[in-house]
């Protein structure tokens, strides 16, 4: 029977990937293999896998069964070749541009970033010996103009929370792809509406956390290996993965991976990354995130409606001073909204309040329905005040440079009914005075 050609993320939540069926016990639902360890056929399958001769388990630090079928349906989804599951979305990021990078290099990063990425590359990321270079995503040609010799990656958000304005991928990617240098994006915001390896990006990531998950219960990340960028052709610019590797009996991974396929990259931040730093995912996380993305498709559809909803609706409110939602967006950052995002502008959104910041805390504060969280992407309404939590670690002058005003409250717009959604708002403005 030929193998079925499934496109659409619907079917391909349900049915992309590896499985199926278990093939022992028939189950539909993938099994939890809740173990550390595989048994060995005999002596010279285990020497097989190690030596990279055949991909199979070995340990759940590196691979597991459960956590295969979610990497192989999410890589489906976003049109890729492989994908790596990882304990937490930031592992996720720093996986992504560390399988890349070595002490005296750099990478170039938009400066519209959540917060925490920002203090990964501000900070620690220069503690390692990796310079971030920030560039304004208003002007494309700035990567240009920051790449050197060393820069082993761009980085970016689809829809960088909080900014909100859409990240111009194809633009970026055609630069880097001139230069010999891989576009990384993060997807988070935006899975299903945005497809980043359709416009020229070579590596997607997510926090599984958010919209993939839905429900608030399970901490994870991914990286999609897009398979569409030759890193052989630029050997000198990707040492790690042209130069042999000490750590693993010397192999040249774009060597090493060609029987299996075009996963070099991929396959150097499974056995080299997770295997030293181990961020693995669990296999009950694994599970958690099946069940979240079979409905993730569908959520979508009724996230993003409700949204333009709540953003049309604050546009009319006489406290409230601006609405940041691509759906209420003009000129470039709506015309890059309409090219890259396709049915649907997401759930994020901010705005700020005539009051500034303390008619932003008693706005939360009144909220009834809506969650103050530290989160993104869940079924149910949430709010919070990034200048005093998830960017609190900025410094003023790196809140504004990633969109963060005093006052700004973002919103999670959940798939409750609408009338729910606003009624809750509705009180919570007219408490904030």
């Amino acid at each position: 029977m030929a193998k079925p050609t499934w496109t659409s993320p619907e079917t391909l939540a349900l049915h992309g990937g590896s499985h199926r069926a278990d093939p022992t016990t028939g189950s539909v639902a993938v099994p939890i293999h809740q173990t550390t360890s595989f048994q060995f056929q005999d002596t010279g399958h285990a020497a097989r896998l190690f030596g990279l001769q055949e991909l199979g388990n070995i340990y759940t630090r590196i691979m597991n069964p459960t956590t295969d079928a979610l990497e192989t349906r999410i890589a489906a989804i976003e049109g890729g070749v492989a994908a790596l599951a990882v304990g937490s979305g930031q592992a996720a990021t720093a996986f992504s541009v560390l399988n890349l990078t070595t002490p005296g290099d750099n990478i170039v990063s938009s400066t519209d970033l959540y917060g925490g990425t920002w203090n990964l590359f501000a900070n620690t990321l220069k503690g390692m010996g990796v310079e971030v270079r920030f560039v304004d995503p208003k002007d494309p040609d700035g990567f240009a103009r920051a790449t050197d010799s060393r820069t082993r990656c761009y980085y970016a958000e689809t829809l960088p929370n909080p900014k909100l304005q859409v990240f111009p991928i194809g633009e970026v990617a055609a630069i880097g792809r001139k230069l010999g240098v891989p576009l990384i994006m993060d997807n988070t915001a935006a899975p299903v509406i945005c497809k980043p390896l359709q416009h020229g990006a070579a590596v997607v990531m997510h926090s599984t956390t958010k919209f993939i998950g839905g429900h608030g219960t399970s901490i994870g990340g991914i990286v999609v290996d897009g398979g569409n960028f030759d890193w052989e052709a630029h050997g000198s610019r990707f040492p790690t993965l042209n130069a042999p590797d000490p750590s693993y009996h010397g192999a040249v991974w774009t060597q090493a991976v060609k029987p299996l396929g075009p996963i070099a990259y991929i396959l150097r931040m499974r056995t080299c990354l997770l295997r030293d730093l181990g961020a693995a995912m669990s296999p009950f996380n694994a599970f958690m995130f099946i069940q979240g993305l079979e409905t993730m498709p569908l959520r979508m559809e009724r996230h993003c409606a409700n949204a333009i909803r709540v953003a049309a609706w604050l546009s009319e409110q006489p406290s409230v001073t601006t609405v940041i939602h691509p759906s209420v967006q003009s000129g470039e950052a709506k015309r890059r909204a309409d090219a890259y995002l396709k049915g649907g502008y997401g759930a994020l959104m901010g705005f700020e309040l005539k009051g500034g910041a303390e008619a932003g805390k008693r706005f939360i504060d009144a909220l009834q329905m809506f969650y103050h969280v530290a989160n993104i992407g869940d079924a149910r309404s949430l709010a919070i005040h990034p200048a005093s939590t998830t960017h609190s670690q900025l410094s003023e002058e790196e809140q504004m440079q990633t969109g963060v005003t005093p006052g700004y409250v973002r919103l999670s717009i959940g798939i409750e009914h609408i009338d729910d959604i606003i009624a809750d708002l509705d009180q919570a403005l007219k408490a904030a005075g």
